[in-house]
């Protein structure tokens, strides 16, 4: 069995939102779902086809709200990030796989 060592720095954020990846990689977008964020990094599902590992250099797109867009002058929320870790042990479960990036 593996032991995971705790590495974060801030506290995590329990969020449930869409999310689009830009994956240059592939020269494409992957939608899928963020788990909890923190001010540093979050954590997202991706289809298992997704063709991400570590390393890789990904930018992030979180849709808003229309109500939310009027007010911040955008209807996303744009970071950038790098892969840190890519979980496949619940692929075959549900055909997702988690990505862990940290935000740049």
């Amino acid at each position: 069995m593996d032991t995971l060592i705790e590495q974060r720095k801030d506290a995590r954020i329990e969020l449930s939102w869409p999310v689009s990846i830009w994956l240059p990689a592939a020269n494409r977008f992957f939608n899928g779902q963020s788990s909890n964020i923190s001010k540093m990094g979050v954590f997202v599902t991706l289809p298992m086809t997704t063709p991400i590992r570590a390393g890789h250099t990904v930018e992030l797109n979180f849709p808003r709200t229309l109500t939310l867009a009027r007010q911040k002058g955008g209807f996303a929320r744009i970071k950038k990030g790098k892969v840190v870790r890519v979980e496949r042990r619940n692929m075959l479960k549900d055909a997702n796989i988690g990505v862990a990036i940290a935000f740049e």
